[in-house]
This record gives structure tokens, C-alpha cells and sequence, in this order.
């Protein structure tokens, strides 16, 4: 299946010269929807994650359906002040400015191998915050998996210089 084919592109969306990589179209379409789960779960099946961690808000709808699939549980890692438990957070460098990510103090145990879930990784700084915050509890990262990679902009290879395995299903290079 083209993945890429399912994925609608929203020119200068939120700002003038962005190319939006909108998987909500993605999401529509079931059989792809299923497909995307169904490569991924064939892909950690035989090494499962004791947790699955999806990073707010797009990861959450990936990483919850591959959790489901894998029989293992879900962490979300969610923006500033969402969370109604005891936090711990990771701050991260924007364009412009800071922002802050957290997860419950409890939802991830030391030693617990976590697969990281996201939609698309772009710069890379929220993935790596999230890779920061999961350790921080004494989780392992045993993978990163993304969606879309968009590689002109380095995340990918962030991730990968800070020693992070990383996986994705389809790039736009360039585009």
C-alpha cells in the first residue's frame, strides 16, 4: 500500500511556506489505518515493548491502537499542565522559545522497555524531550517509530547522533 498516496498535503498551513503533512485523511481510510498498525505490530511482535508511550496529541491515536494490538500498556506524554497526577517534565527549545512535556511520576517503571510513538518527526526536539523524560523514569527506549519522516529538517538524525533507533514509514523529501 502507498502510504504517502493517503496522507493530504496542506500548503502554507499554519503559517506561509509550511508544507502540512495531514494524516487525518490517513485515518479515514481504514484499511490503510490498519495497515500502518498492522506493519508496526508485525515489527515489535517478537520484542515487545512492556509500554508504549505516544507523544501528545497525533501519537496518542497510533501509539494507543499499537499498544491495543500489542497487549501492552499506553503512557501518554502530554503538553504542560494536563496531566491530574504527580508530573515529571522535560523542557525543549521551539523555533521561538521553550515548551514542556510531561508524563505521570508512576507511568513508567525502571527497566521498562518503551516504544515511542509519534505521527511525524520533523526538527526532532519533542521526540528527544520525550526520549529524555522516558529515561528520566528509568525507562529504555528501545525504538522510535514515526509515520512520516520529513528529513530536510534533521530529526531523524538528531535521534539517531543521540544513540535512539529510529523507524518510519514514509518520508517527503524536499516536497
Amino acid at each position: 500500500m502507498n502510504l504517502k498516496e493517503k496522507i493530504r498535503t496542506v500548503p502554507d498551513w499554519p503559517k506561509k511556506g509550511v508544507m502540512f503533512r495531514d494524516i487525518t485523511t490517513l485515518l479515514q481510510d481504514s484499511k490503510a489505518f490498519h495497515h500502518v498498525i498492522e506493519v508496526l505490530s508485525e515489527r515489535y511482535k517478537s520484542r515487545k515493548p512492556d509500554v508504549v508511550a505516544g507523544i501528545e496529541a497525533r501519537g496518542f491515536i497510533f501509539g494507543g491502537a499499537l499498544a491495543h494490538e500489542l497487549g501492552c500498556g499506553f503512557v501518554p506524554i502530554r503538553k504542560k499542565g494536563k496531566l491530574p497526577y504527580k508530573t515529571s517534565r522535560e523542557e525543549y527549545a521551539l523555533e521561538y522559545g521553550t515548551d514542556v512535556i510531561e508524563v505521570h511520576i508512576d507511568a513508567i517503571r525502571p527497566g521498562q522497555r518503551v516504544l515511542l510513538v509519534d505521527d511525524l518527526i520533523a526538527t526532532g526536539g519533542t521526540a528527544l524531550a520525550a526520549c529524555k523524560l522516558i529515561e528520566k523514569l528509568g525507562g529504555k527506549i528501545m525504538e522510535c517509530a514515526f509515520i512520516i519522516d520529513l528529513p530536510d529538517l534533521g530529526g531523524r538524525k538528531k535521534l539517531l547522533d543521540a544513540g535512539y533507533p529510529v523507524v518510519t514509514l514514509v518520508e517527503f523529501e524536499g516536497e
